[in-house]
């Protein structure tokens, strides 16, 4: 097929904006055409994407259309949150715009990853006509618990100088000035000056609620009206979603679970990798082509089965198989309960246990996997199971247990890990719970001190296959820091271990399915010359504290000399003794060189928490060239709301 056009354009709505879209379009006839809509700045951050686009269209002959998010990019307007009401609208008018352009057959597919995943489904629920077809990668179903912001109704810590803290310095860039014409530095000012960070509204919605439900689709799916392909990774951390989601749509659909953190299939750490492109064009050679190409016929859930796998934090592969399912939930799956035993365990908790485990997603470094969980399993309750034979799980473990705090304010860490016969402790699921929380993320209430309560905690979804002779370990701890921010003062958990089991999904017999054909990534590039990559875990001895420390940044030279130069830091902490105290520092910083100018934006966050209160700072500085525009500075104090 010849190589087809690349052209930039505008997109009108109804409200005199304009969205800036590029559009990658084949050269032979009218195509269907496929969306991909995000804030990360099409044309510069995230030019690197292009050659899946290009692919899409020369090898598969898929118009493809490009879209900056109103205030985002190169598109007019201000970003005012993620998800608005108003992005959903503008997604409508954006596909009955691509429907009826002269290059389209009128059939629009829509996909994306992480973001554009999320407004992929949203978009569904709308059911624009022209919408036929979309592939939702690495995407959740709720963003109060399966998001960067709480898990488990407690504040996720170290993603606070990650997304949260990025996206202010982001939304804060100008749109490219080759494409906005001459007025874009008034465009600059009014994003700049209409600019609120996302994060202080994240930070006041403590608890679930009608700010959160909007555009979660947890209780919505049965709107969606056009056919669905759901990818996760079994180390990425939207991964939960992606089961109930696909019980719960009523359209034709298809489930694909790698072993990927979040990064593309054909680079993640860890493999194995494939190629995402050609499942893609199959999915929307038949729903927007229409051509029978059986992919309806087809098992519809395809899944690699993990095995037990030595962990490092920079796992090139995970040890395992492909398995094609007929459908989920699956017909031979059973479960298994577990008991913890008789009389009852006391833990004095420990505020910076979970190191080992690191952040509840996995992507590009230092955002790494877990490792050995020892040192961790060293301050937990744990209760070991021998293996005599091999066990495979898939699905959700679950832990019912009755426990007691010494405080009306506690958290529970559940980690479900193989311990190989040499002690070597990897892990395979884990779970958290604000125990104030144990009845509703909605309305959470105090514990009563000293009074046994019955909860229930859901780990991640999960696949694994433990080999004979290894343990399966459930390790109980109060803290799973720095994944999320630590209890807010000194609590003692007790467990009252005849009231407590562990139920485990396991899969009893092999697939009546034959295993799937996936095409292979190409082998991946070496990093060469990067910036170094910082993760560091640091005690204080005598100060009693614990703290991570990350950075990482990239130098790229794009194809029409555009220089994008991308810095990220960060500092999360926790005191020991007294216990109270925990804090999290960080910036991130844009530096883009066009003929034009030269701009950049740097976000600074310092937040400060005790048993009461976060005390928040967030600094943003723009300048041009060598001379300050802009300096901006919001402060908070939010109380803490059982949390």
């Amino acid at each position: 097929m010849p190589e087809g056009l690349e052209r930039c354009g505008w997109i009108p709505l109804d409200d005199g904006v304009r969205l800036a879209a590029t559009l990658y379009l084949p050269a032979d006839g009218p195509s269907p055409v496929v969306l991909e809509a995000l804030p990360y700045r099409k044309d510069d951050l995230t030019a690197s994407y292009r050659p899946e686009y290009a692919r899409l269209r020369d090898e598969h002959g898929y118009a493809v259309a490009r879209v900056d998010l109103r205030g985002t990019g190169s598109s007019e307007g201000v970003a005012v949150d993620e998800y608005p009401a108003r992005e959903q609208a503008d997604l409508c008018q954006v596909i009955a715009w691509l429907a009826a352009q002269p290059w389209s057959t009128g059939a629009v597919g829509m996909y994306g990853t992480s973001y554009s995943g999320f407004n992929a489904i949203q978009a569904a629920m709308e059911r624009p006509p022209a919408l036929k077809a979309i592939v939702a990668i690495y995407a959740t179903d709720d963003r109060y618990t399966d998001d960067v912001h709480y898990a488990g109704g407690a504040l996720r810590l170290l993603d606070l100088v990650d997304y949260p803290l990025y996206m202010v310095a982001m939304n804060a860039l100008p749109p490219v000035p080759a494409l906005a014409g001459p007025d874009w530095r008034e465009r600059w000012r009014e994003r700049v000056e209409g600019l609120e960070p996302w994060l202080l509204r994240w930070l006041a919605e403590q608890a679930d609620g009608p700010y959160w439900r909007h555009g979660s689709v947890r209780d919505g799916l049965g709107r969606v009206g056009c056919a669905v392909m759901l990818v996760a990774g079994w180390a990425d951390g939207y991964r939960n979603a992606t089961f109930r989601a696909f019980e719960r749509l009523a359209v034709p659909k298809r489930l694909l679970v790698g072993p990927w953190s979040h990064m593309g299939t054909e680079t993640s750490l860890p493999g194995p990798r494939i190629d995402l492109v050609p499942e893609m064009a199959r999915w929307w050679d038949r729903w927007l082509r229409g051509r029978d190409n059986g992919v309806d016929r087809d098992p519809p859930v395809t899944v690699f089965v993990r095995h037990s796998t030595r962990p490092a934090p920079d796992l090139d592969e995970v040890e395992g198989e492909w398995r094609n399912e007929p459908g989920w939930p699956l017909d031979r799956a059973l479960e298994r309960e577990l008991p913890l035993g008789q009389g009852s365990a006391t833990l004095e908790v420990r505020r910076d246990v979970g190191s080992a485990a690191w952040i509840g997603c996995a992507g590009h470094l230092p955002w790494g996997q877990p490792y050995d969980q020892r040192a961790d399993d060293a301050f937990s309750l744990t209760f070991d199971w021998p293996l005599d034979g091999p066990l495979e799980l898939l699905g959700h473990p679950r832990l019912h247990l009755a426990v007691a705090a010494t405080a009306p304010v506690a958290f529970l860490s559940a980690k479900l890990c193989d311990v190989f016969p040499d002690g070597t402790s990897a892990l395979v699921s884990r779970g958290f719970l604000n125990l104030t929380h144990r009845r509703s993320h909605a309305d959470p209430a105090p514990l009563p001190v000293g009074v046994a309560e019955a909860v229930t905690v859901e780990l991640d979804a999960t696949s694994w296959v433990a080999a004979p002779g290894h343990r399966l370990r459930l390790s109980l701890a109060g803290a799973d820091w720095p994944n999320t921010v630590p209890p807010p003062g000194p609590v003692t958990l007790t467990v009252d271990r005849a009231r407590s089991r562990l139920v485990l999904p396991l899969v009893d017999g092999p697939s009546p399915s034959p295993p799937p054909s996936l095409a292979p990534a190409p082998p991946r590039p070496r990093d060469g010359g990067g910036e170094p990559v910082v993760w560091r875990v640091v005690h204080d001895v005598l100060a009693r504290t614990t703290e991570a420390v990350v950075g990482h940044g990239t130098r790229t030279v794009l194809d029409d000399g555009t220089v994008v130069d991308e810095r990220y830091a960060g500092t999360v902490g926790v005191a020991l003794d007294p216990a109270d105290a925990t804090w999290a520092t960080g910036s991130a910083a844009y530096t883009i060189e066009w003929p034009e100018a030269t701009v950049r934006t740097e976000a600074r966050l310092d937040l400060r928490g005790d048993a009461t209160a976060w005390q928040i700072s967030v600094e943003l500085d723009v300048t041009e060239g060598d001379t300050p525009r802009w300096t901006r500075r919001w402060q908070r104090r939010l109380p803490r709301h059982l949390a």
